[in-house]
Parts: C-alpha cells; sequence; structure tokens
C-alpha cells in the first residue's frame, strides 16, 4: 500500500503482513507517515492505495470483524478531562459492548491507579491520563494491538510495565504494531519496519537482523 497526506505521498510501496505474536515497530524520522499508516490500517482513515487484508479477506468485507478484534490507541490519550477515569472508561466499554464497573475498576489497578477511579481526569497527570488510556488494554481482550507512541508522558516504571504488558500479549500469541521513539528492551523478537520517503525504499528488519 501507499498512503497519502495533503495529496502528498509519504511512502510506497509498502507490503508486509503481521501474524499472531508478532511485535512489529514502525521507524522513520518524522513526517514520513509513521502515523498516518497506524490510522489507515485502524480505519479512521482512507487516505492510501493498495488493499488490506484482515484473516484473509478484504478489510472492506472484513470491517466488523476487524473492529472487533483491534485496539488502536492514538498518540493522544483520548479521554474526557471533565470525566472520572472510571466514567471514561465505562463510556468507552460501553461504545464496544463490554466491561462492568468491577472491571473497569479492576483495569484501571491494573495499570497503577487504584484510588483514582472517581478522580476527574483534568486532575490527572499526563502520565495517569496516559493510564487511563492504556487501562483499554485489559477492557478489550483483543489479539490486534495499534498502538502510536504508546510510552508518552509514562515514567520509567511505566515504561518497564508497558514493555511486560507487550511482551505478554504476544507471547499469548497476540499481535502489536506500535511507533515509539522509546528504546525497547523487550525479551520478546522485534520487527523493525524503517518507513522512508516515496522516493526511497523500504527496509524491513528484526533485532536479529533476519526478517
Amino acid at each position: 500500500m501507499a498512503c497519502e497526506r495533503d495529496d502528498v505521498l509519504l511512502f510506497e510501496p509498502l507490503d508486509m503482513a503481521v501474524a499472531g505474536g508478532a511485535i512489529v515497530q514502525l521507524e522513520g524520522p518524522n513526517g514520513v507517515g509513521k502515523t498516518s499508516l497506524l490510522r489507515c490500517i485502524a480505519g479512521l482513515s482512507s487516505r492510501y492505495r493498495g488493499e488490506m487484508l484482515w484473516r484473509g479477506q478484504t478489510l472492506q468485507a472484513a470491517r466488523a470483524a476487524f473492529a472487533e478484534e483491534t485496539l488502536y490507541l492514538g498518540h493522544h490519550p483520548g479521554v474526557k478531562a471533565a470525566l472520572s477515569a472510571r466514567e471514561n472508561l465505562l463510556w468507552w466499554s460501553a461504545l464496544r459492548g463490554i466491561g462492568a464497573s468491577d472491571q473497569v475498576d479492576a483495569a484501571l489497578a491494573q495499570v497503577g491507579l487504584a484510588g483514582y477511579e472517581s478522580s476527574p481526569c483534568y486532575q490527572l497527570s499526563a502520565g495517569q491520563q496516559r493510564r487511563v488510556a492504556l487501562a483499554r488494554l485489559f477492557l478489550a481482550p483483543v489479539p490486534l494491538w495499534i498502538l502510536d507512541e504508546p510510552f508518552t508522558a509514562i515514567d520509567k516504571h511505566g515504561v518497564a510495565q508497558l514493555e511486560m504488558w507487550i511482551s505478554d500479549h504476544a507471547r499469548r500469541g497476540g499481535a502489536v504494531l506500535l511507533t515509539t521513539h522509546q528504546p525497547l528492551t523487550l525479551t520478546e523478537r522485534v520487527v523493525k519496519v524503517a518507513l522512508s520517503a516515496a522516493c526511497d525504499d523500504q527496509v524491513a528488519e528484526d533485532t536479529d537482523g533476519d526478517y
């Protein structure tokens, strides 16, 4: 596929598959199209040429199943400042037809926000708001995580926790597609896909050097 933004071609061609158990990191300079690509894959943008498949079906044919089996977390946390941490997650869960108050509280505890369930998000730090967003990972047990700069505003301890969650997800057969400027120290193998300008070649490699 090839991706466009404001009628400008960002990169081409890109041809890859993401299997269960894979952790794929998109790399490249700012503006090359990493976020645009993730938004296209997540179904939030149609500014691309080419075809995407989910479990062997075109994304158009498998749109409902794809939406149920993926979770996208964008660069911004995507929480309502006037709502509490619990209310944000209950609202999000209702959109997906999942979750209850006890499940939401358990997810918040999982990300280190026990005791902050009723706090309005405008009172939370940027890192805590990011944790509210990350709690969605534990409310929707889906096979594919699409994460755009998930380590933003997270402290050192939080980074280690998130890396552990990503590794655990891959070990259970899930897949993770992410962008980050944070050096990764995962125990699982990471496949790195380097995006370059449209006139350059695409490079795909993993940490062992044999993609």
